[in-house]
């Protein structure tokens, strides 16, 4: 287990490639424990989270993950270029493992798919979802388990969300699947932080003074 978070927060690639092998429920349990220590509006904490083994459940969802994939997302990206700070080869590679998963998501051993309940989808509701989905993330590198956000079933939302189960006052925000990863983590590939950061005006270069 990796303990040094900034190693942690430089080594956590989405790893789309798993093994079908079975997750302990006590590691499960330590990576939601790490989602609910996040913050949320008001410390409202109205979030739900599904855990997911079951292989009828997962076959109905990634249906139509494949198909937002297949027919939507995937022609898309690969009619583009790559983007910045990226070369041709790692947009492809990165492609085909965002194509593995899309074939293989229903095999991941669990899902943890991260819910709100109540109020409407806004830009603010995330900011009391999301950064529970990116305790999880970190927790999942430092057990030594491979994960990856998704929301590419959210283009068939209203579908996927039956197939879920979820009721009408409960709405998914990804689906997070875990299991043991068949690649290795490594530092992930970004553009310059100058490239990224701006200092008091848009457009201005941060002085670090």
């Amino acid at each position: 287990m990796d303990t040094d978070l900034f190693e942690i927060v430089r080594t956590t690639r989405s790893m789309r490639r798993l093994k079908p092998d079975a997750v302990p429920a006590g590691l499960i349990r330590r990576i939601l424990e790490a989602g609910t220590c996040a913050p949320s509006g008001g410390n409202m904490q109205s979030w739900r989270f599904m855990v997911i083994t079951d292989p009828t459940v997962k076959a109905r969802v990634a249906e139509w993950y494949r198909k937002g994939w297949h027919e939507i997302v995937g022609p898309r990206y690969r009619a583009g270029a790559p983007p910045a700070g990226s070369s041709r080869d790692r947009f492809d590679r990165m492609l085909a493992a965002a194509e593995h998963l899309a074939d293989h998501l229903h095999e991941a051993p669990v899902w943890i798919v991260p819910c709100l309940v109540g109020g409407t989808h806004t830009r603010s509701s995330g900011a009391s979802i999301y950064p529970a989905v990116q305790n999880m993330l970190l927790a999942a590198r430092a057990l030594g388990l491979g994960a990856t956000l998704t929301t590419l079933y959210l283009l068939f939302e209203k579908d996927a969300e039956a197939a879920l189960g979820l009721p009408p006052d409960v709405h998914s925000y990804a689906i997070i699947p875990i299991g043991y990863p068949l690649g290795k983590f490594g530092p992930v590939a970004r553009v310059p932080l100058d490239d990224v950061v701006y200092g008091n005006v848009w457009g201005e270069r941060w002085a670090q003074t």
